[in-house]
């Protein structure tokens, strides 16, 4: 889950190079939002959801094409904003129903930053690295326990592992050599 901060996005990309990306779809509505007139602001807002809460991949892309093309003459930053970094925001689409509302933004984990901040606000100086760590990791078991209600049954399971061997294909593609490494001398003697 990032938003469009490009040092995070490369990191994650770097680190986690078989994971989807996420981008947080409650920041990305109000940057549409401030980027589109109040007048048609209703209008662009169902569109935009629509598309994000689409059933599929495909279908958010039918739809992001229909966006395109009712809004790019008239409100070209609006247009750049929505298509700007697009496959991470339908990123959910491609997990299970029951986990797309969990994972398309990241309002629980910016609710264990804000939780950090308030404690550490009190007293600023009395935190070192331990204690610090110790109380992320208690906002993690407290947000974990939250997590604990997405459903994961065999269907569901299924799927994660069919979208987990797809991302391991689309990986090992990506970083398989151009050219097939050649055999030694030597082995090619013995086979003639």
């Amino acid at each position: 889950m990032t938003d469009g901060a490009p040092g995070l996005i490369r990191a994650v990309e770097t680190c986690f190079p078989r994971a989807l990306r996420q981008r947080c779809l409650v920041h990305r509505l109000r940057n549409l939002h401030s980027k589109a007139p109040d007048r048609q602001w209703p209008e662009i807002a169902i569109r935009a959801r629509a598309c994000y809460e689409a059933a599929s991949p495909a279908l958010a892309t039918l739809l992001r094409e229909d966006f395109v093309q009712a809004y790019a003459r008239e409100l070209p930053a609006v247009v750049q904003c929505f298509t700007d970094d697009f496959d991470a925001c339908i990123a959910h689409l491609r997990f299970p129903l029951r986990h797309r509302k969990v994972i398309r933004t990241t309002n629980l984990l910016e609710r264990l930053f804000l939780e950090e901040r308030r404690r550490t606000k009190i007293v600023p100086h009395a935190f070192g690295e331990r204690p610090m760590l110790k109380l992320m990791y208690a906002a993690v078991i407290r947000a974990a326990d939250r997590w604990r209600g997405i459903t994961v049954g065999e269907f569901e399971q299924r799927q994660l592992r069919a979208l987990r061997d797809e991302l391991d294909r689309a990986h090992a593609s990506r970083v398989a050599p151009a050219v097939p490494p050649s055999k030694p001398a030597a082995v090619r003697k013995l086979r003639s």
